[in-house]
């Protein structure tokens, strides 16, 4: 869930939301064991919910599935109430780009391009994490949009390390994006992940001068999440006042893993391969 903390509507009164601190946090080993588990379990459930989507499914359906692996494993959802979102999941299809509510009216259909992003909260520390499925079969543009999204999330990642700076991964996604000749979302942007679901700093997915370029160390955890569109990188929100659209109406895709910076490279929390 890639909010910028400008843009998001009145908080409510919730235990997950607490005042956000301006500094970059260092887990500890202890912390990082956590974040571990959290994680697991984010990656435990966007597995499973890509293996039993299916055309004639609601977005609602998938919401009620992963709260209730993710209650089962222990975990509460992070989104379920977080400055008011009524769902476990976000869920976009087609030129949605973010922050979808779930719905018994969103019915999901062959060839669909669905993004489901969630997260875990267990024992005080979130995991988070977003994935994009082609639903059946998919158009090539539609093909393509999906792989050069995650493509472009693992080349930001491979550039984690302590001593590298966020610009280094930033570039990396935006030249593999623009290379594809598709456009990198501006409006939303990766974060910090731990004892809050979003924290500093702002891991952006394109070159910019301003925000802070940070310098990694390790024990960072970050939520990296590059949101690429086949037409304008223009967005705008919708009436309900969450679901974000593409401007254009092109289709949009996204990836995110939660990752540990350590001293030479990273670890990835949230990668399903390990699940």
């Amino acid at each position: 869930m890639n909010i910028l903390t400008d843009l998001l509507p009145q908080a409510i009164n919730s235990p997950r939301v607490r005042k956000q601190s301006r500094s970059v946090e260092i887990k500890s080993a202890r912390e990082i064991e956590i974040m571990r588990q959290a994680s697991r379990i984010v990656a435990t459930v966007l597995k499973e919910v890509s293996e039993i989507v299916q055309p004639g499914m609601t977005t609602a359906d998938l919401d009620a599935y992963a709260e209730k692996r993710i209650r089962d494993m222990g975990a509460t959802p992070s989104f379920k109430g977080y400055h008011g979102f009524p769902g476990s999941i976000c869920a976009c299809i087609n030129n949605e780009v973010v922050h979808g509510i779930p719905s018994r009216r969103k019915t999901i259909r062959q060839g669909d391009v669905l993004k489901v992003d969630t997260g875990a909260y267990f024992e005080g520390f979130h995991g988070d994490s977003c994935i994009t499925i082609g639903v059946g079969k998919v158009t090539p543009a539609a093909e393509k949009l999906i792989r050069v999204a995650e493509e472009a999330l693992y080349k930001g990642i491979e550039q984690v390390k302590a001593g590298a700076f966020l610009l280094d991964l930033a570039g990396a996604i935006e030249d593999h994006v623009k290379a594809n000749g598709f456009s990198v979302v501006e409006d939303y942007t990766g974060h910090g992940v731990g004892r809050n679901l979003h924290e500093e700093p702002s891991v952006f997915n394109f070159r910019t001068h301003q925000m802070p370029n940070v310098k990694l160390r390790a024990g960072m955890t970050l939520a990296i999440e590059p949101i690429v569109n086949a037409g304008s990188k223009l967005t705008r929100v919708l009436g309900d006042r969450w679901t974000v659209v593409t401007c254009d109406r092109a289709l949009s895709a996204q990836f995110e893993h939660t990752v540990l910076v350590t001293e030479t490279g990273y670890e990835i929390l949230t990668d399903r391969n390990l699940v």
